[in-house]
């Protein structure tokens, strides 16, 4: 039942004494990245009000929430393209300032818009290392970077592409974004981000990429998945995280929600009209 699902979430939060409503991962482990009260104002629009979240290595997030509710935004601000107005966000349990995509990267933060910004007239390898080159004495490295990612896809079992030196434009949908997501763990990846990776994509393709997103699970990548398709979510989710009108209604192990309390708390922030209370829970009004 939803309720059960909701008191069990709030029984999680106060026997740990989480901070903040996060609730802890059951094998003790400590977050990979925790956000603590995130705020982000866009002029006079609030997107984000003290969101709380934490990702784990070795764990799919699946984040879901309505057109509006900010998944977007607090994507982004993970990423690097904005930057929060109030809150802390906290990589390998140390404070971290993310101001660019090029700092996220750094901590080996990488995203998959859903636009994927792949270069259509580039080839796959030319894709892989845009903006990454390797020089030898000058001139491009072709043989090494063919081979790291001949490596790369081999490793993630991306095996349907004919040739690495096929040009973008002549992928498929799922192969697109395995490229896509294959570029984004070639760096020494630690957590990757997918906005809607199964947008527009047919039932093989689908699947396909399901089945990448939890090789970089097994491979001890965290991972976030942005998606308004809920078989896909509780496909591949180890925890669900749903945000509503920019605050964070609820967040726990996916075995604690079913489809229609996901739903219930996507459209109205409640399940079976009570609303999940991070503050209450801390501190033990439940």
């Amino acid at each position: 039942m939803p309720g059960q699902g909701y008191r069990r979430v709030l029984k999680m939060t106060e026997v740990n004494e989480a901070p903040k409503g996060a609730v802890p991962n059951s094998d003790g482990a400590e977050p990979l990245v925790k956000l603590r009260g995130i705020d982000k104002h866009f002029g006079p629009v609030q997107a984000l009000y003290g969101v709380n979240l934490d990702l784990y290595s070795g764990q799919v997030t699946g984040l879901c929430g309505d057109n509006g509710a900010g998944k977007s935004v607090l994507t982004r601000t993970i990423a690097g393209v904005h930057h929060p107005d109030a809150g802390q966000i906290f990589f390998e349990d140390r404070p971290v300032n993310i101001r660019s995509a090029r700092d996220a990267s750094a901590l080996g933060i990488e995203t998959v818009y859903q636009d994927l910004a792949l270069a259509d007239n580039l080839d796959i390898v030319q894709n892989m290392f845009l903006g990454r080159e390797r020089l030898k004495r000058g001139l491009l490295d072709e043989d090494s970077m063919e081979k790291q990612a001949a490596e790369t896809l081999s490793t993630l079992r991306v095996t349907t592409v004919r040739s690495i030196r096929q040009p973008v434009a002549s992928l498929s949908g799922g192969q697109r974004q395995s490229v896509a997501v294959a570029k984004a763990v070639m760096w020494n990846s630690k957590l990757v981000l997918l906005d809607e990776p199964t947008a527009a994509l047919g039932v093989v393709q689908t699947r396909s990429v399901l089945d990448l997103i939890k090789r970089l699970r097994d491979r001890g990548l965290a991972v976030m998945v942005i998606s308004h398709n809920l078989n896909d979510v509780f496909e591949v989710a180890d925890r669900i995280a749903v945000l509503y009108l920019g605050r964070m209604v609820a967040d726990a192990p996916a075995s604690t929600f079913d489809r229609q309390s996901v739903v219930e708390y996507m459209t109205t922030g409640t399940t079976s009209g009570r609303p999940y209370e991070a503050s209450a829970a801390a501190s033990g009004e439940v």
